[in-house]
Order: structure tokens, then sequence, then C-alpha cells
């Protein structure tokens, strides 16, 4: 498979997940845009076949400027890969509105913008990939993260509608629905979720390797796998689907 010339833009592309797909799209030949919001840490990790640009995809003027921007540099989208995000989990009666909107602004959102910004140039060219990264939490409900869970959820929904609204043209739409990846959100989570529960650090940790079926956090690229599946050949078939990755069936 090679993926020579195409253009691929990856939000969240400066750390877990999204590095781990963009160093993959970039290894097969595609040129890569990865976003994210900070400069710096887009240019640390930046490897050849990479470019980072700094996007904040919860501001439409921005991501509408930035990725007009990648596409006039490196030509149209074909491969796009909606996969900013944050994962925060608090009880319903302890979610603020700020905080709710904060999470729809950026995962649900941020998905739709990127993925409509993108399309506006992948729609002029033969072929195109939009994959989104969900989690399992859009798959069933996660305990004490209802606003997290309603925001994954509708990610899926958003994929789903987008395969019926292309269904029979070269593009197709398809969410990816890790567990618990061992990435800096995981890491970050552990704290919250200790005091939440009232646990330990390494209980914490504990709780979420558990909830993985294998018992085991996923690695970045096992999730960069399916992706690189997902815009492989033979994967034409594929379209509105939600890949889980977590060790077994929730």
């Amino acid at each position: 498979m090679a993926l020579n010339g195409k253009h691929a833009l990856v939000t969240g592309g400066g750390t877990g997940i999204g590095l781990a797909i963009a160093r993959a799209l970039a290894a097969k030949g595609a040129r890569v845009t990865i976003t994210g919001r900070r400069q710096a840490v887009l240019d640390e990790v930046a490897g050849e076949g990479m470019t980072g640009l700094a996007m904040d995809v919860r501001d439409e003027g921005d991501v509408v400027a930035k990725i007009a921007a990648a596409v006039e540099a490196r030509g149209p989208v074909q491969i796009c890969v909606a996969n900013a995000g944050i994962a925060e989990g608090r009880a319903l009666h302890k979610t603020s509105l700020e905080m709710w909107r904060n999470i729809m602004a950026t995962n649900l959102d941020g998905a739709f913008l990127t993925i409509r910004e993108c399309l506006a140039s992948m729609r002029q060219t033969d072929w195109g990939r939009v994959i989104t990264i969900s989690s399992v939490a859009g798959l069933r409900g996660l305990k004490g993260a209802a606003g997290y869970t309603a925001s994954k959820h509708g990610v899926i929904g958003l994929t789903r509608a987008l395969s019926e609204d292309y269904m029979g043209t070269p593009f197709t739409f398809n969410a990816i629905c890790p567990g618990y990846v061992d990435t800096p959100i995981v890491s970050r989570n552990v704290d919250s979720i200790a005091q939440r529960a009232g646990v330990s650090e390494d209980q914490a940790r504990d709780m979420m390797v558990s909830a993985n079926r294998h018992n085991r956090l996923i690695a970045p690229e096992e999730v960069a796998a399916a992706a690189m599946w997902l815009v492989g050949p033979g994967s034409e078939s594929v379209n509105g689907q939600c890949i889980e990755i977590a060790g077994g069936q929730s």
C-alpha cells in the first residue's frame, strides 16, 4: 500500500492516537498535516512528511482558515482524521454548563468543523477517507461521564449520517472506538478518577486497565493500524462502521 502524494489531515496530531496515526500515514508516503493548539508541540514531533499547524477545533474561523491554508500548501485533503478531543468525567449533577459546552465544542463541534472543511476539497477528487475517533463510550454509557459519553455518541451519529449522504461515492466514513489507550489523556485521568472514586492512583489506573477486556492498556499504534486498514486497498465496502478496539466485546 502506498499513499504517495495524498494529503492527510489529523487533528490532535501532536500526541497519543493522533500522532501514531500521523506517523503511520507519513510512513506510507502521505503528506500529513497535524494540528493541535500548541505549535511548539507539533514542531517537536513532526517527522519527515509531517507539517504542524496550530489550530483550535473549537473555533470555526480558525478551522476554516487553517484547513484552507493546508489545502493551498499540500493539495486537497483526501484523508481526514478527526481525532482531537478531551476526556473529562464528572457526575451530571456536578457538571456545569461551561464544562458541558467545552466537551461538546471540542469533541463534537470540532469533528463537524474539521470534516466539513476537509470535504470542501475532498469532494473535488476521486477518492477520500474520513475517520473519526470516537470511543467505547460512544457505544455504551460510561459511568460518571455523561457529557463525554454524549459527545462520543454524537461523533458516531455524525459519521453514520455522512456515510449515508455519500453512499455510492468514492468516499467512506468510519469511526474507531477505542477503550482505554496508553496516552497522556489516560495519565492525566488517573488523578481525577482517584479523587472521584476515593482510591489510590495505582488503583485508579488498575480500574482503567481492567475496563479493557484483555486487561491491559491499548497501544496507540494498535489504533493506528485500524486507521491504516481503513485507508488501504480492500476497504472500499467498509462504510458507516464503528470499529471497537477494546480487547473484546463491550
